[in-house]
């Protein structure tokens, strides 16, 4: 976990732009794409986007290169972009839909409302997924109907030049709190960059609907800042029904951007904050009382 794993680095496609892709690796990216567009899916990727024109290539080039087993549709969900994204989404053949209303929880309700798969897995259009990813995380919930909904693990890609043990410390961290919140707190272990459930159950419940409208960015000095969170709703929601899982095979760990955490600072700086916000909650993970 001190370095990024083989299977990531075809994607990065050399730093490239989009409009730097050869005629080569443009038509290979289509092709394996293609293949993601099923009439009769089990299962929908979806994909909130905003701007993402430098970063949604090479998260769709991943997805595309899952080896599965299953039917399986590819969606994109398009928050009034003012990039290129939409133009990136037509000439790559992608499924995709417009979202007007400015926001991550009414993109990632549209995408609910037009899933045709009976699984959904939620994905970012700034992260990279494992070859296996899709297959393992559909899996607890084939198995079992207990099982509504499913989260997965996570690491960061550094910025170019860095190392990654300051990620892999602030990941260890993480991880440890995951652990705490599990039994108390589940719901807040749930990113919508790495988790799943079963479709129908996520709309009966209530979606990714929420009383305030996080932002894309989600500035904390914002106004528009809110700390209640789509995900976290519904993995509320799809408790409603049953059970959520945690996803710990190696195998389906994803690999993020860590441009949030420099955005906060950096490593050092965001492992502090965690630390205070997550500290002062350590009673409430395990006991289930504020």
């Amino acid at each position: 976990m001190l370095k990024l794993p083989d299977w990531i680095y075809p994607h990065f496609f050399g730093g490239k732009k989009f409009n730097e892709l050869s005629a080569y690796e443009l038509q290979d990216l289509k092709n394996r794409i293609s293949k993601f567009k099923s009439q009769d899916p089990l299962i929908s990727v979806v994909i909130p986007a905003w701007n993402e024109e430098n970063n949604l290539f090479r998260t769709l080039s991943s997805i595309a290169s899952n080896q599965t087993q299953y039917p399986v549709e590819l969606v994109v969900i398009n928050n009034n972009s003012t990039d290129t994204t939409q133009k990136i989404l037509d000439e790559l053949g992608v499924i995709n839909y417009f979202e007007p209303v400015q926001g991550i929880a009414s993109t990632r309700q549209t995408g609910l409302e037009k899933a045709r798969g009976k699984y959904h897995l939620c994905a970012d259009s700034d992260t990279f997924y494992p070859p296996k990813w899709i297959d393992i995380m559909v899996e607890p919930m084939i198995k079992s109907k207990e099982i509504t909904g499913v989260y997965g693990r996570y690491a960061f890609v550094p910025p170019e030049g860095t190392a990654r043990f300051g990620l892999w410390i602030y990941e260890r961290m993480a991880g440890v709190m995951i652990q705490i919140r599990k039994r108390k707190r589940e719901y807040m272990n749930t990113l919508g960059f790495t988790m799943g459930f079963v479709t129908e159950i996520g709309r009966e419940t209530g979606g990714f609907r929420v009383h305030k409208m996080r932002i894309q960015e989600n500035a904390k000095d914002s106004a528009d800042y809110t700390e209640e969170s789509e995900d976290g709703t519904m993995a509320l929601n799809l408790k409603k029904k049953g059970r959520l899982k945690l996803i710990l095979n190696p195998k389906a760990v994803v690999y993020t951007s860590s441009r949030r955490l420099m955005m906060g600072g950096g490593v050092m700086a965001s492992f502090i904050n965690r630390f205070k916000v997550h500290g002062g909650g350590l009673k409430e993970y395990v006991t289930g009382k504020a």
